[in-house]
């Protein structure tokens, strides 16, 4: 590939545009956002000026329910040989490509699983998408040469391809992104009037499901919208999830030892399966489950502390695979949780013992 087109230049379509231009690619950008068009073109992710021939590959990265009609007007205007976009969802653009009068044969869906809560092309980053899954969604018309400029276009930015078809797709996303990003959101929200002693004391558990929740509302509305039937589907099944837990929680103060047992047990099945499904997600993308160990660590609000305790753990040959820092209210000291492979573990907290490190929760 020697020239490729990005139409938005958001985050993700300026971090695609930086990863190209840095493999050598003559990019040319464009938005209908001229402030975030020459932002991006002075990061340096291509050039403002309009292709002279068709570009080998042009990439729409708009919100999904512009797609259809972007990609029809870019075709009519024989912008490239081939496109691509960078939506989370897929059926829709399918679809509206189609009912715009857009040649589908062009056209390759694809969505690198990439991101962040910031927006815009100031966050963008050219190694954004490095060892990231990135679908890519051909229909039955779709031909060979759109197959592997998008192809091309994954392997430029480092990425990981992965082919599906597109409902497939959706329904995935709905599952594993979307309804997430509601739950997370639904959770946030009742902070907002919640007392200011009470946010307070939050733990790193509530900062970790709610991370999402400081997404841009405006774009996530355009993707929920575009996948509603699917996300909505999953919010069913998540309420009635919760309808039995919270019986389950009610019970728990019932009268009766029955209702009490009958309560906790149905509590503990959610807690278990809540544990299964966990351990069915990949721990790096494109990767198997692993099975990971917290070791927790006392460490001091002091400079450098953070730096030698990492230092310990590398010099004993083992990998960190995740840092949980939390610091205590009121103290001059934080737990930091170490998560190292199973079969680390014990190693770890040995070769931490003997270098003078206090495990929380030892004596």
């Amino acid at each position: 590939m020697r020239t490729a087109a990005v139409i938005g230049t958001g985050l993700i379509g300026t971090s695609i545009a930086l990863a190209l231009t840095r493999r050598g690619v003559a990019v040319h950008l464009d938005d209908a956002d001229t402030t975030a068009a020459r932002a991006a073109e002075a990061l340096g992710a291509g050039s403002l000026e309009a292709p002279r021939a068709p570009v080998d590959l042009a990439v729409i990265a708009v919100p999904p329910a512009r797609i259809g009609a972007v990609l029809a007007r870019c075709q009519r205007e024989g912008l490239a040989h081939s496109y691509t976009d960078a939506a989370s969802v897929k059926v829709r653009p399918h679809a509206d490509l189609r009912a715009a009068g857009g040649d589908p044969a062009a056209y390759i869906g694809g969505h690198p699983l990439a991101g962040g809560e910031r927006s815009g092309p100031l966050a963008a980053r050219a190694d954004l998408f490095e060892g990231r899954l990135w679908v890519l969604t051909p229909s039955s018309l779709t031909d060979r040469s759109a197959l592997n400029r998008g192809l091309e276009l994954v392997s430029l930015c480092g990425g990981v391809p992965v082919l599906m078809d597109t409902a497939s797709h959706d329904r995935a996303v709905a599952l594993t992104s979307h309804a997430p990003h509601l739950i997370s959101a639904l959770l946030a929200a009742r902070l907002r009037d919640a007392e200011g002693e009470h946010v307070r004391v939050s733990g790193q558990g509530l900062r970790d499901v709610t991370r999402i929740a400081a997404g841009e509302p405006g774009l996530w509305g355009d993707i929920l919208e575009a996948n509603a039937e699917e996300v909505a589907e999953v919010l069913e099944a998540y309420a009635a999830d919760l309808g039995r837990t919270i019986t389950a929680l009610r019970a728990l103060r019932g009268a009766g030892a029955p209702e009490r047992a009958a309560g906790a047990a149905a509590l503990a099945e959610v807690l278990r399966c809540g544990n299964e499904g966990r351990s069915r997600v990949p721990h790096k993308q494109g990767g198997g489950p692993a099975v990971h160990i917290a070791v927790p660590v006392a460490i001091p609000d002091q400079p450098g502390a953070l730096a030698r305790l990492f230092s310990t753990v590398s010099d004993a040959g083992v990998n960190i695979e995740d840092v949980r820092i939390d610091h205590s209210v009121d103290r001059p000291s934080g737990l930091v949780e170490l998560l190292v492979e199973q079969s680390s573990a014990g190693h770890v907290r040995a070769v931490l013992d003997a270098n003078g490190w206090a495990l929380a929760g030892t004596s």
